[in-house]
């Protein structure tokens, strides 16, 4: 067969809804490569278009130009193309509403989880959008997004952390952001999110977040809480959140109700899946009624019985369908989509060349210099592991009789963890900014004071120690 077939299918009576189950569906017209086969329903499900090809219409989607994944006047990056040829496209912005989205990345292992992932850090790169990577499997996932060894300015994100601790820091950091954002904004009487004006949009981006948010998982509260919260607040304020995730069932990111509400309007793509997550999609009614996703094999060709005694038969290797996905709020859910081949043919020795090249020159968007002396060392010194944690969420100070909540020395030895920032129902206060203390010391005395009397009474508070320059530009924004 050399030509593409298209049939157009409607419900015999109305109200009807057209289902069908895609191997079967295959079956029937002696399809025995199911990617051959491509099934769109309509919203209402009343009517579905079929479309047979004579090979894999997705088995090579190449990017033609890296300047593809700089995003649209429409907020839109184009990862991939359908079957069809038609652009799959992520929204990171919505112009109308003024507001970040939330993003969702699914898919089991071996799915393509981490090159799809490196396309959309790429493309927020190109875009112009500083992004907070958490990659929780040790830096391996997309080791080419810190990019070259040596100073930070040579890195493809704003900051990159590998711990829970990190990852722990960078959800405060982009918190404390948003929220003073929130402030600043109010003051202006803005209601929405103006790109670039004066403020990037800011990503936090969390790579593997099963590890973080997986029962029994040691920061799965706190995590919860500010994953939610910039879930919820951040799209207006210019502060998006995305989730890349190898979870099999929504309890293991936090518990079912902690996503719902950011798969029904976020941006969500399902990678191959196991059968639980998927059995949940349709359950939770977060995929369109009457809509089906056909299940993304391992491989992709035709499956021949071979006898035992066909003593002439090859057994070739039959190619991955690695990237291969459901784009389900684009334009169309039910449509299989692939993400772009990137990357060398073959594994590389260190950093792919070819992926670097993707994110493009230059050193990456950051998050505004106006709110440095409020988040603190954590993102200024790109600090990870318990020194990020700690420079972000400072120990409680022990009691006269040296007891209380410190991270100090337990009494056996070894190093107590910095005790938990958030319970599981709320916050705790924030630790003070340096706006508040220095605040606090100009409250507390009448008499002029210059700039070195401030910052000495301001590291005798017994709080974390600050610099004069920091001590200086707060003082500048607190007269403006």
């Amino acid at each position: 067969m050399s030509k593409i077939y298209e049939l157009t299918v409607e419900a015999v009576e109305a109200g009807d809804i057209i289902t069908y189950h895609p191997m079967k569906l295959a079956n029937a017209l002696r399809i025995k490569d199911v990617n051959r086969l491509a099934v769109e329903t309509s919203v209402m499900g009343d009517k579905a278009l079929v479309t047979i090809y004579p090979h894999d219409p997705l088995a090579h989607v190449i990017l033609a130009d890296p300047q593809m994944l700089v995003m649209d006047d429409r907020g839109r990056v184009w990862i991939g193309r359908y079957h069809n040829g038609r652009p799959s496209l992520l929204r990171l912005y919505d112009p109308q509403s003024g507001s970040a989205q939330r993003l969702l990345l699914f898919g089991t292992t071996g799915a393509g989880k981490s090159t799809a992932g490196q396309i959309i850090l790429a493309a927020m790169k190109r875009s112009g959008i500083a992004v907070l990577y958490a990659d929780l499997k040790g830096g391996q996932s997309a080791p080419e997004a810190y990019g070259q060894t040596g100073p930070r300015a040579d890195g493809n994100v704003a900051w990159r952390v590998t711990t829970q601790e990190g990852t722990m820091a960078q959800l405060r950091t982009t918190w404390l952001t948003m929220m003073d954002r929130q402030e600043r904004y109010a003051r202006l009487g803005r209601s929405k999110f103006l790109r670039d004006r004066p403020d990037p949009l800011i990503y936090q981006i969390v790579d593997e977040a099963n590890r973080l948010l997986e029962k029994g998982a040691p920061y799965r509260d706190e995590a919860t809480f500010y994953i939610k919260d910039i879930g919820r607040t951040g799209r207006s304020l210019g502060v998006g959140i995305g989730l890349f995730a190898q979870a099999g069932h929504l309890e293991e990111m936090g518990g079912s109700d902690t996503l719902r509400a950011m798969l029904k309007e976020g941006e969500v793509i399902l990678l191959r899946w196991t059968s639980s997550m998927m059995k949940q999609l349709v359950t939770d009614g977060l995929l369109p009624a009457g809509q089906i996703l056909a299940p993304i094999p391992k491989y992709a060709g035709e499956v021949d019985l071979v006898s035992q005694f066909d003593e002439e038969h090859t057994d070739d290797d039959r190619p991955g369908t690695q990237g291969t996905a459901y784009n389900v709020n684009g334009r169309y859910p039910t449509s299989k989509m692939r993400f772009w081949n990137i990357g060398s043919p073959v594994p590389t020795e260190g950093l792919d060349p070819m992926v670097l090249d993707l994110y493009g020159p230059g050193a990456p968007p950051e998050i505004e210099e106006a709110a440095w002396d409020l988040i603190g060392d954590a993102y200024c010194q790109r600090l990870d592991g318990m020194e990020a944690y700690r420079a972000v969420f400072p120990e409680p100070e022990e009691d006269e009789d040296g007891e209380g909540g410190g991270g100090g020395k337990k009494k056996g030895g070894g190093a107590k963890k910095a005790a938990s920032p958030v319970p599981a129902s709320q916050p705790k206060p924030r630790a003070r900014t340096l706006r508040e203390r220095i605040q606090a010391v100009l409250d507390a005395h009448d008499d002029p004071l210059d700039a070195l009397q401030i910052l000495e009474l301001v590291n005798a508070d017994g709080r974390r120690e600050v610099k004069l320059g920091s001590v200086r530009n707060t003082l500048t924004a607190i007269r403006n």
